[in-house]
């Protein structure tokens, strides 16, 4: 399994991004799909995950701010960030598992910045 992450960048403050992580080499539509993230000097927390069936949970953090979505036919589960603060700067890794209670594959990593 190859997890390839992408989207990331620099942006202001109430601005937007989307992150793509393209999985290959597995069933991706039998897989739950997460995104987590890590800000210097912080542990890695997660973000997003979605289950093979569609059911999202979220960071409290990023409720009503964020949203993940996949698409089984393309192989990729994508986060919707919206009306971003500087302190969801971090380094964004895609992660794919076939249950919660397993460590799973890691993407590489998109950097997220958000600032003026």
């Amino acid at each position: 399994v190859q997890l390839q992450a992408s989207g990331g960048g620099l942006v202001q403050p109430g601005g937007s991004l989307r992150l793509s992580c393209a999985a290959s080499g597995s069933i991706f539509r039998s897989k739950l799909m997460a995104w987590f993230r890590q800000a210097p000097g912080k542990q890695r927390e997660l973000v997003a995950r979605i289950f093979s069936g569609g059911t999202t949970n979220y960071a409290d953090s990023v409720k009503g701010r964020f949203t993940i979505s996949r698409d089984n036919a393309k192989n990729t589960v994508y986060l919707q960030m919206n009306s971003l603060k500087p302190e969801d700067t971090a380094v964004y890794y895609c992660n794919q598992r076939a249950t919660w209670d397993q460590v799973g594959t890691w993407g590489q990593g998109t950097q997220v910045t958000v600032s003026s």
